[in-house]
């Protein structure tokens, strides 16, 4: 099979490349590169089985074409992190929705296979003790820019099950829920990357709010396992389901395990979370899904813990920091800064 990728050249994309090559298959990856980049496609593309084509998914010749050359497609391609939606909103929204638009109707009319990547965002601030599929969906002030994250794969989703419903076409929708690993990046807000480059640094690590608010984290590992089980999965059409582990971890416990796992003089500090973002912010209290109906569908199971994570991640940012630091020609050195650490609010 050759599968396209949008946004192939990201965090998740580039591992499920990594994936679809290792299992045989080929990649054709496309990334406009404003959050991804070629770096973590080097894997794949030196596999000689994976493409990257720079190019937006608002390009809708540029999809046709890409869609035509491929056999199904994974729609990844997405706004990146709490930091750049919130100072982005109008731009995030617009993209997320003209893109879900011009990828689900391209990918029913040429008869491929969709997997839409939607969010736990969906929920917004419903905080029930396990999320289902059908569970509702509470939204904060449209006012609140944290939300048009939420709306933009709303629409998404709702593109692509209604394609299914009107027009028979193949798509699966999967709810993504706070996936971590290497090649994760904390420059847009996400916490577990920002909170192992500081204990390496020994600096205190900054926990926004209380630390009270308690997230559950997925493997990027087993998140690409589940996406490419639902991709083969015939049963799935039609049907969104939701991906990620369901054992919960506080911020201020997940910083406090960072520590002691890399071996950190670090401590924590606690920073207001208007200190941060303004007015364009609203925390949740917990978010923790239900993957029942993913088990029993395709046999997923996650296999790897929050400790786990933290050690591969650890790992990335120890290469990336010495690398980082390395003298350039002229002999400066280059500092290491993945900015502020916040609740993670998009995997992809």
């Amino acid at each position: 099979m050759r599968y396209l990728i949008t946004g192939g050249a990201g965090f998740i994309g580039s591992h499920l490349a990594d994936a679809l090559v290792a299992r045989g298959d080929s990649v054709l990856i496309l990334d406009d590169l404003s959050t991804g980049k070629v770096e973590n496609a080097a894997d794949a593309l030196a596999s000689g089985r994976a493409e990257l084509i720079e190019g937006s998914v608002c390009d809708e010749a540029l999809v046709d074409d890409c869609l035509e050359s491929t056999d199904a497609c994974f729609h990844l391609a997405s706004a990146v992190g709490v930091k750049l939606i919130v100072e982005n909103s109008v731009e995030s929204l617009e993209k997320s929705v003209r893109g879900s638009r011009i990828v689900t109707e391209g990918a029913c009319r040429l008869g491929r296979r969709l997997l839409f990547a939607s969010t736990s965002e969906i929920y917004g601030k419903n905080s029930s003790d396990a999320l289902t599929e059908e569970s509702d969906r509470v939204l904060g002030s449209p006012s609140i820019a944290r939300w048009s994250y939420s709306i933009g794969k709303a629409f998404g989703e709702s593109i692509a099950l209604g394609y299914h419903r009107e027009r028979e076409a193949d798509t699966v929708v999967v709810r993504l829920f706070n996936t971590v690993g290497p090649r994760q990046t904390g420059a847009y807000g996400m916490v577990l990357p920002t909170f192992v480059g500081q204990a390496l640094r020994s600096e205190d690590l900054t926990v926004y709010g209380d630390g009270s608010q308690s997230r559950c984290f997925s493997h990027v590992h087993d998140t690409t396992r589940a996406l490419i089980m639902l991709m083969d999965e015939e049963g799935a059409r039609g049907t969104a389901f939701n991906v990620g582990r369901s054992d919960e971890i506080t911020i201020h416990e997940l910083a406090e395990t960072v520590i002691e796992r890399t071996g950190s003089r670090s401590g924590i500090t606690t920073v207001p979370y208007e200190e941060a973002y303004g007015d364009g912010f609203e925390e949740l209290g917990r978010r923790r899904p239900d993957t029942t109906a993913l088990e029993q569908m395709t046999g997923w199971r996650a296999t790897r813990g929050v400790e786990h994570a933290i050690d591969d991640v650890a790992a990335f940012e120890r290469a990336r920091i010495a690398a980082d630091s390395l003298p350039t020609p002229n002999g400066e050195v280059v500092e290491f800064d993945d900015g502020p650490a916040v609740d993670p609010l998009v995997d992809a």
